[in-house]
């Protein structure tokens, strides 16, 4: 096994609105899928590694009481954490320092209701 986790989904109530926000946070494009019942937005995926998607559609319900997924903001966090209110979202935590060889750490809420945590090294 090469990671506990292989795929994360983070549930939309407005896509369009979940999709401007989380492109202009992380300055990336998503791609646009449709899985009737459900519309998914892809994160990019590189080299293989660890992804996800955001969803529309019945069952997904966003929560900030739910699983906490950190988000890479390689280099530096605050570039995306400066982003956040005038996308949409609040910052729950500032950053904070973990320790110097894991890096930084914050907690926002996204546009739909999320509780999702961002870490970069520095």
């Amino acid at each position: 096994m090469k990671n506990m986790i292989n795929w994360f989904e983070i549930p939309v109530k407005d896509y369009n609105r979940a999709k401007k926000f989380y492109e202009t946070l992380l300055d990336f494009q998503i791609t646009d899928g449709d899985f009737a019942p459900w519309k998914m937005g892809f994160f990019p995926s590189f080299e293989g590694k660890i992804s996800g998607a955001i969803v529309f559609g019945e069952g997904y319900e966003p929560t900030e009481k739910g699983t906490l997924i950190y988000l890479n903001c390689n280099p530096d966090l605050s570039v995306a954490l400066a982003k956040v209110e005038t996308a949409g979202g609040s910052v729950k935590v500032p950053k904070k320092l973990i320790s110097p060889e894991i890096g930084y750490w914050a907690i926002i809420l996204d546009t739909e209701g999320n509780r999702i945590a961002l870490h970069s090294k520095n």
